[in-house]
């Protein structure tokens, strides 16, 4: 019942959040263009993440992927919570990034020690949340794992 509230409270807020809090531009790549990467790259690793879990491709909303596979975190509701946690220890922070934070630590207390966790991850980690991604789809990605010390 927790995991459905969160998924309809984002389903409803996607929309609106992209349009007018996403000021980037949308990538003018589909996944089809991403499977083109040589497969240690960045954007290999991206097309095969967005397969796995049979995502497409959101636009304005790239970069939520990417942190999924540079920080090798799941998509269960539990584990996207635990990303953003990941994330504002890395010093991203957004005013719907604590809406999760907040909603998902109140509807999720059995998971603290996963948050915990991703948080502290993400403070070892050098600050790599604000990057251009588009930029870097052809570079491999153990290179930039081990650039920001993401592990």
């Amino acid at each position: 019942m927790r995991a459905l509230l969160l998924e309809t409270l984002y389903e409803w807020s996607k929309k609106p959040y992209q349009k007018f809090i996403k000021k980037n531009d949308p990538w003018a790549l589909g996944i089809k263009d991403l499977m083109h990467y040589p497969s240690t790259t960045l954007g290999f690793h991206l097309a095969c993440f967005l397969l796995k879990h049979n995502f497409e491709i959101q636009p304005k909303l790239e970069d939520h992927d990417v942190f999924h596979v540079l920080t090798e975190t799941g998509t269960t509701v539990p584990e996207e919570i635990s990303m953003q946690y990941y994330l504002w220890g890395n010093g991203k922070r957004s005013l719907y990034q604590y809406a999760v934070i907040i909603l998902g630590t109140l509807l999720y207390p059995d998971y603290i020690a996963l948050f915990t966790k991703a948080y502290r991850r993400g403070k070892k980690a050098l600050v790599f949340h604000h990057l251009n991604f588009l930029k870097l789809l052809d570079q491999p990605i153990a290179r930039i794992k081990n650039t920001f010390l993401i592990h």
